[in-house]
Formats: C-alpha cells, structure tokens, sequence
C-alpha cells in the first residue's frame, strides 16, 4: 500500500502529491505548442510605408508574443519553407539547452523541433540565432517571451491593470553590410515594435497608434533590447517607474527609478502608475537622444475614455 502524506484538490479532484514523489510545479505544469514560420517579405519600417527587405517570424517584426507560466514545458516548432533563401534558427533566452543541438541553424525546406522547461519567471527576448546573427536580428527576428511567476499576482507583484510589450531595435537600411552592423555604421532609425515612431503622432504625423491607460492605473510594459549595439536608457518622460523588475522577476525589484539602463538583449517589466485625479500623457523614450530623435519615441495617453480593450487579452501588443 502506498501512504500519502497529503492531497491538492483540484475541483472535485485530488492529486496524489507526496506520497508519489510529485512536485505541485510538476502537477501543475502544462505543454505550450508553439510554431513559428520563418519568412523572408519586405515588410513597412516606417508609418509612411517605406518597405524593407525583412526576415521574420510568421511575417511580422517583431514576432508573436509568447506567454506561459513558470514551469511549463514549451514544445516549438520552427519551420524554414523552401522558398527561403537563407538558414533560420530561434534562440529563446528563457531556455537552459543545447546551443548546438536545440538552437542549431535549420535549412530551407527544413524544421526544427524541441523542447524546454521554463523554469525561471521573468521576460526574455527570443531572436534568430544563425550566422550573422547581427544581420538576422537586424532583419527583424526578434519577439518576446513572458513568463509568468507560478505564485501569480501578489502583494510584490500587483496585478496590473494594462499590460503592453515594446521591443526596440536598429535599422540599418543596408543590412547587407555585415560589417557596418558590427561597427555600429549605416544605422538610420530606432525601431519600437518594427517601425520608427509607430506609436508617436507628436513626432510623425502619419503615426496613427498610441498606447492608452485611464487615469491612475497601473500600467505594466514588457521592454526587451533588441538593439545590434546600444544599450537603452528606459524613461518614461512625465512619469516616474513606480516599480522596475530586473529581467521581468518580481523577486529582483527596484522602486522610484527614473531612468533605467537596459543592455543589449536584455529584458524587463516596469511599472508606470499615472495620476489619478486628471488626464495625463507619457512619452516612453530611449533617452539616448540620437536613438529617440531617430524613432524610439512611445505615447501613453491617460484619458478616461481609454479603450477598454487596450493593453488587455491580446492587445498587448499593438500593431
């Protein structure tokens, strides 16, 4: 007979924990399917239209977000049609593998599948990882992934009540100039979610997107650097961090910061709560200013009759 020292109910169901050798992470953990195909489109880099000859996952720039709790097993799927001319991998900075196994170039025609344990909470870039890597990223394969503390939401880790992703990069119109990426040379514009100014109608007039909160909530911004060579001074212009989280965990937290560097391929979570008592504005810049004058320029408007939508379920990131 087996002896159980307790159960977790689930509903009307109990789990056998201890007396089987199960962890609760372990009974609580699920499988996450991700598939991304890469695709080689020219895609706009700007809000006039300008096109550019982009590498992509699932066509966009960045690529999806993707989302999961700490503990759960992330089964990807990676595919390079035949039509491309170029070798494509994934690199997520949220897994403990095989650089050359799991994260190892896949030829067109070919696909790639593994697996992983996110076993760390925190936000993580993931981006392509094949020879150049610099022209790759610079192309536009990059994108997030989130992953979410076990414990959810507590007093350390309020639950906020807007959440939206913002990913800067560097556009360098020649990207085949492999050696004015790695010089820092030819760079044009900053890119936040794949174009210069895309959420900025005061600098651009044909921007047509802002990022929306009402009045006193708290707005949570999952940023990632996805720059080739900068790093990036985060600052809300009008605001003040409330709260920054270091790589996204709630356990690495830093309050009342008025401007924060973040490295290159380095990601985190920050906090901005606004007034409450009136309608306000923020301008969520690199304040490096020959990268906010080139495009990594962010409005958040704080209005009363902000979209309800905004910043909620898959809206978080705004294209």
């Amino acid at each position: 007979m087996i002896k159980c020292s307790k159960y977790i109910k689930v509903g009307t169901a109990a789990i056998l924990v201890a007396g089987m050798g199960l962890s609760v992470t372990a009974a609580f953990a699920k499988t996450v399917k991700v598939t991304m195909t890469a695709k080689e489109v020219d895609l706009a880099i700007d809000n006039k239209g300008t096109m550019y000859p982009a590498w992509t996952f699932d066509g966009m720039i960045p690529g999806k977000v993707v989302r999961v709790k700490e503990g759960d097993v992330v089964d990807f799927t990676l595919i390079n049609p035949k039509a491309n001319k170029n070798s494509h991998s994934i690199d997520f900075h949220a897994a403990e593998v095989d650089v050359l196994d799991e994260f190892a170039p896949v030829k067109p025609g070919n696909s790639k599948h593994f697996k992983f344990t996110a076993k760390r909470p925190g936000t993580y870039m993931y981006h392509c990882g094949a020879s150049l890597m610099a022209q790759h990223i610079a192309r536009g394969m990059y994108g997030i992934i989130i992953v979410d503390p076990k414990e959810g939401y507590t007093k350390a880790f309020p639950k906020p009540d807007r959440e939206y992703v913002l990913i800067q990069s560097q556009y360098f119109p020649n990207a085949e100039d492999k050696d004015g990426l790695l010089e820092n040379k030819g760079w044009k514009g900053s890119l936040i979610n794949g174009k210069m100014f895309k959420y900025d109608p005061v600098h651009d007039p044909d921007a047509s997107l802002v990022l929306q909160s009402k009045p006193g909530e708290r707005v949570r911004i999952y940023f990632a650097n996805a720059n080739i060579n900068m790093p990036v001074a985060f600052h809300p212009i009008a605001g003040i961090w409330d709260r920054v989280y270091i790589n996204g965990n709630p356990k690495n937290t830093l309050y009342d910061i008025q401007t924060y560097g973040v490295a290159v391929a380095e990601a985190g979570a920050f906090d901005l709560v606004s007034p409450a008592d009136k309608a306000t504005n923020n301008a969520i810049v690199d304040h490096t200013m020959s990268a906010a004058l080139r495009g990594a320029i962010t409005v958040l408007m704080n209005k009363p009759d902000a979209d309800p939508k905004a910043g909620k379920g898959d809206n978080i990131l705004i294209r």
